[in-house]
């Protein structure tokens, strides 16, 4: 059984999103399975690899509308590195390489919000139609499309059989790839009577939908989350299926991450509070750990929550804490956080950019870490927050809900152990949560739950648990790839 992954973007290669982590973890996870998987995205300008890549065939012809169009296949391997084709577990990626079609980066505008430009419209519907010609080169039997960027492929598949089978993994239904009619009558020559919406097609054409959790795929069935498709979903609903997706556990991981000022594990937590100090004094002026932070590394926008934390701002800043912001995003969000750093010099800063290494940074010295999405598909920060010992407070929506198991101090034997400062041995054990959720979209609930976690971060012991359930998740991409395979299995019976 071969399968072939097609996407717009891929880590470590190419990355602007959590699609560029599913895309280059999850096959791997596969690959160790026993199955025969390779990837597929474009060759963008900007691309550089460590090692050369070998060109595997040129000039493969791609019916693009009125006119033939020319794409060369280049293939190197991932993980990217020298020796990564001796690995035996190393996955094939295949780069797409038309400088016409495909521009530097993966979006020609500043994000995904892009996508109903022309040279996006031009560059993924090309990007379908190749894929497809690289399936059929390397003989797959199942082509699985990530967004909207590729899932007009299922469109093409289902009109030319034989052809491989069609998996679609819908990553965040909210991006759809929505072009005019006359764009694609242009492009592709189709007199469409309508405009053209990637994803919907891939909606009513793959053989099976899997979305990245199993709470986002109930939520897209409703008014409130399925954004305009609901009613095409529920239609198919016996063929999507919601896969929690998982953590690149090898390349997050507090014992052996070279970007900490200090490592540290499970079992002996002394690094995390170097990185705390760390973090306090570059952005504070001086430490004190007994003033938790709290953490953000998002991107500015509605679906984040950002307005839910602007509303409660004021309030957060009476109390004794501190907050660090990594992101950008809407302007109204940069402006309001650039400004209130000018007003909280001791107590917030937003660092307006996204920066890799500053981002593990705010995971390992952070204690509390804020998700208060409006609606999260999956979510990769919950993940790495309690990998590394960060405690999340978040909207229990989505891959939040599968992946955090909320504090309930409803217990008796847990109210007696937080109105004590510090006791050893005892009812700590009982504790089971990994964080802390609120259900509504609502400000004051937010504020409520940080307020609980800020009260139990003054119990050492209760708080310590806490982290170290966290930390014991089992967040690997191995479970997630054994759903997969059983998937691909059950396509190609």
């Amino acid at each position: 059984m071969k399968v072939l992954f097609i996407a717009s973007e891929c880590a470590p290669i190419i990355k602007v999103g959590g699609l560029a982590d599913v895309v280059g973890a999850l096959p791997k996870a596969l690959k160790k399975l026993g199955v025969e998987v390779s990837v597929a995205i474009p060759f963008y300008q900007s691309i550089k690899l460590g090692r050369n890549p070998k060109l595997f065939k040129k000039g493969v012809i791609v019916r693009f509308g009125a006119k033939e169009e020319v794409f060369d296949l280049w293939q190197t391997f991932l993980p990217a590195g020298d020796k990564a084709s001796d690995n035996k577990d190393a996955v094939p990626l295949f780069l797409i390489k038309n400088d016409k079609i495909f521009g530097k980066n993966v979006y020609f505008q500043k994000d995904a919000t892009s996508e109903g430009s022309d040279k996006e419209a031009a560059s993924f519907l090309f990007l379908s139609l190749a894929g497809i010609e690289v399936a059929k080169t390397i003989k797959a039997d199942i082509l699985h499309c990530h967004d909207w960027h590729t899932a007009t492929a299922p469109f093409w598949c289902r009109g030319n059989k034989p052809g491989p089978k069609t998996v679609l993994t819908i990553h965040n239904l909210e991006h759809q790839g929505v072009f005019g009619s006359e764009v694609v009558d242009r492009l592709l020559g189709i007199n469409w009577p309508e405009d053209w919406n990637c994803l919907k097609q891939g909606i009513l054409n793959a053989d099976i939908i899997t979305t990245v959790s199993p709470s986002y795929a109930k939520e897209i069935l409703t008014d409130e989350f399925g954004a305009g498709l609901q009613g095409f979903l529920r239609e198919g609903k016996e063929s999507l299926i919601g896969i929690l997706n998982g953590l690149d556990t090898d390349e997050f991981d507090p014992q052996k991450d070279a970007t900490l000022k200090s490592i540290y594990s499970v079992g002996n937590l002394d690094g995390k509070a170097v990185n705390k100090k760390f973090l306090q004094d570059r952005f504070f002026g001086k430490s004190d750990k007994q003033i938790p932070i709290l953490g953000m590394v998002s991107r500015l926008a509605i679906q984040k929550g950002i307005d839910l934390l602007m509303e409660i701002f004021e309030d957060l800043m009476a109390q004794n804490l501190q907050l660090i912001v990594l992101g950008t995003g809407m302007d109204k969000y940069e402006d309001f956080f650039g400004k209130m750093t000018r007003k909280f010099p001791q107590k917030f800063c937003a660092n307006l950019l996204f920066d890799e290494k500053l981002a593990r940074q705010i995971y390992a010295g952070a204690d509390i870490f804020l998700i208060p999405s409006f609606f999260e598909p999956c979510g990769l920060g919950q993940q790495i927050a309690m990998r590394y010992g960060t405690v999340p407070v978040a909207r229990a929506v989505g891959g939040l809900k599968d992946t955090i198991k909320n504090f309930d101090d409803s217990a008796k034997e847990i109210k007696t152990l937080l109105r004590k400062n510090f006791v050893s041995g005892g009812p700590a054990a009982e504790i089971s949560g990994t964080g802390f959720l609120f259900e509504k979209y609502d400000a004051r609930e937010f504020s409520r739950a940080i307020k609980k976690a800020l009260d139990v971060f003054q119990n050492e012991k209760a708080w310590r648990r806490i982290q170290l359930n966290g930390m014991k998740q089992n967040f690997s991409w191995e479970k997630s790839a054994r759903t997969y395979k059983a998937l691909y299995n059950k396509l190609t019976k």
